[in-house]
């Protein structure tokens, strides 16, 4: 009975649960209401019939109230233990419900107090329709439709009885009438049962939009989580070098990215400056970064030469990468005793070159393809520069000079560089915080779109 396809969620049994308490506890509170209306007219009357037949209806009613205490009970540990209702206990408990009534009708009709018809018009009937608004919070528009069937079948059949014992005399007692009562209270089920079917609709619709919160808050919770452990993978200091000033930054455009920059100081003296862009953003991405960091400083301590590394790190990723990711990398092996850079991108640009003396910039093009696209691709010589005092090696990721306007233009290298040469007397941190103010202000609000990441290395002089 009431049968509805079954909702696996907690949240909704829990409450149908508390509405079916809140439920009990109305039924409840109607029966004293009606019991205290009782003893209250026949007290105030001093009607004698009234006054005798009072412990019958106080018998009756209250059965009926320990029934639904009993209810309250079984509810209220199932709440504690987060277990849902049985069918039976349900299915019995309508059954009483609809039951007590038709009963309370019966006995009106035998009893002198009213006599068998007036029995049936009279105020207590409207209990019937108490019983079937209060269905509703049961959450289930079958039972509140069973409820109307029931209450209206049971008045009718008590309508039956009394006109097969007591033909009617008063021509007001037509059938017709009677008729009436008893499918109104049918019709009262199907509303109501059209109520809980719109009420059941509303509570899923709320618990649904409070899990997706959570499910939401979960995410955010673990997007901060997994955007703390990306940034400690950053390096936190700049290597010690009485000649160069180096410096990084990132910011990517969600919570987590693709992009990092990474230094490493060699056994050899030298330091390996290094910065990669993984295709797209993200928290694939972010995975493939963490990857494409941890093989690099495993094999930058032990590889002979740059185009060597570059290789290896190629065969690596070409394994792991699924077939739509890829990585832009640029790795450049300073040595400090003699300012010396070997430098090898793999599909990586813009890679800048200021020469201080000159004032004017070099870009240098990538030496081979991005990782993780050929297997067996062979990285060949790097390039190799000098840096003098004053001179910039500046490594972007492509976020900075494709970030565009609200007209759609992009920032440009030209501006990239630009910005760069407006300060280029200040030391790298500084000169990174002011070509990403640049970019900023030349964006004019439009929504980062990729991540920022950036390395300048400064010949100190």
């Amino acid at each position: 009975m009431g049968s509805l396809p079954e909702i696996r969620s907690k949240a909704f049994q829990a409450a149908a649960l508390r509405s079916e308490r809140v439920r009990v506890v109305g039924v409840l509170g109607t029966l004293a209401i009606l019991l205290l209306i009782a003893t209250a007219r026949a007290l105030v009357s001093s009607n004698r019939l009234e006054i005798h037949y009072l412990p019958v209806l106080v018998l009756l009613v209250g059965a009926m109230m320990v029934h639904e205490g009993v209810m309250l009970s079984v509810v209220n540990r199932r709440i504690a233990a987060g277990k849902d209702l049985p069918a039976w206990r349900g299915t019995v408990n309508l059954l009483a419900e609809t039951l007590f009534p038709t009963l309370a009708l019966l006995w009106l009709t035998e009893s002198p107090l009213l006599g068998p018809y007036r029995a049936l018009l009279a105020p207590a009937n409207l209990t019937y329709f108490f019983f079937v608004l209060l269905s509703t919070l049961r959450l289930n528009p079958s039972l509140s439709r069973w409820t109307g069937l029931l209450s209206g079948a049971g008045y009718l059949a008590v309508a039956a009885y009394t006109f097969a014992r007591y033909p009617a005399i008063d021509p007001l007692f037509q059938p017709a009438v009677f008729w009436t009562y008893g499918l109104l209270i049918v019709l009262g089920g199907f509303v109501g049962g059209a109520v809980a079917g719109e009420i059941r609709k509303h509570v899923i619709a709320s618990l649904q939009e409070a899990e997706t919160r959570r499910q939401m808050e979960r995410i955010e919770q673990d997007l901060d989580t997994a955007r703390g452990i990306q940034q400690d993978l950053l390096p936190k200091q700049p290597p010690v070098s009485p000649q160069f000033d180096i410096a990084g930054w990132n910011q990517p455009a969600d919570a987590t990215g693709g992009d990092y920059f990474d230094w490493q100081e060699l056994a050899n003296g030298r330091i390996a400056v290094s910065l990669a862009d993984v295709s797209g953003h993200g928290i694939g991405p972010a995975l493939v970064m963490a990857v494409c960091r941890a093989y690099a400083r495993a094999s930058f301590p032990s590889a002979r030469d740059l185009p060597e590394v570059m290789t290896h790190l190629n065969e690596l990723l070409v394994k792991d990468l699924p077939s739509e990711r890829y990585v832009t990398m640029v790795v450049a092996w300073l040595d400090p005793a003699n300012s010396r850079f070997e430098l090898i991108s793999a599909g990586h640009g813009p890679l800048l070159h200021y020469r201080a003396a000159s004032d004017q910039f070099q870009s240098i093009e990538p030496q081979g393809i991005p990782f993780g696209l050929f297997p067996g691709f062979q990285y060949g010589s790097p390039h190799c520069f000098e840096m003098a005092p004053g001179d910039l090696l500046v490594l972007t990721t492509d976020g900075f000079f494709e970030w565009a306007n609200a007209h759609d233009e992009q920032f440009g290298l030209a501006r990239l560089q630009e910005s760069i040469r407006s300060a280029r007397d200040l030391p790298s941190s500084e000169i990174i915080a002011q070509l990403h103010a640049a970019v900023v202000r030349f964006a004019g609000g439009t929504v980062q779109q990729d991540d920022l990441t950036a390395v300048v290395v400064k010949h100190r002089g």
